[in-house]
């Protein structure tokens, strides 16, 4: 589900929200989460210091120089940093096609109010969308199964049909 936390019209460094998004996910959901998954430019010493401090996992490169570690830690560190990366595709996936599907790159409004309702609607038709497809394809695939399971009825009915035939206990096959 996509949802429109922060969004502000003027050019800042917006490194320094990654504290306040992540005290919100925690009185959103009552806990902090296991790890955040960022860019770079959120990796500075504030946001280090304090997803240390919570317990959080901060996805991405260790400030400064790489640290000495045996091959299996090593192998370890970067199979976790593979696996963050596998986790954001779907995210930066959906922005991508906010993009180019949705317009979210052209939102040209002239009030920050009217730009943020317009990114929001486009987030709902997104959402919309989404469940959308998925309650057409239970009923495609629900629709289907009937199908389905009339035609394994109908298979197996031959089959029987076809193996009286070879075994020569009827002389007459039926198929309908």
């Amino acid at each position: 589900m996509k949802k429109l936390d922060e969004q502000h019209c003027d050019n800042f460094n917006e490194s320094g929200d990654l504290i306040a998004l992540v005290k919100k996910y925690k009185k959103r959901f009552g806990y902090y989460p296991e790890s955040v998954h960022v860019d770079k430019i959120y990796r500075n010493r504030d946001n280090i210091k304090f997803c240390r401090e919570k317990g959080i996992r901060l996805s991405g490169p260790r400030l400064g120089r790489p640290p000495r570690q045996s091959d299996d830690a090593m192998k370890a560190v970067k199979k976790q940093a593979r696996q963050d990366e596998l986790d954001r595709i779907p995210i930066e996936g959906k922005f991508g096609q906010g993009k180019r599907r949705f317009g979210l790159n052209r939102v040209m409004a002239k009030l920050a109010k009217t730009g943020k309702t317009s990114i929001i609607i486009t987030f709902i038709i997104m959402n919309l969308e989404k469940w959308l497809k998925a309650i057409l394809l239970r009923l495609f695939f629900y629709s289907n199964l009937q199908r389905i399971n009339s035609l394994q009825s109908y298979v197996v009915y031959c089959l029987r049909n076809l193996t009286t035939l070879i075994l020569g206990k009827s002389s007459v096959a039926t198929f309908v």
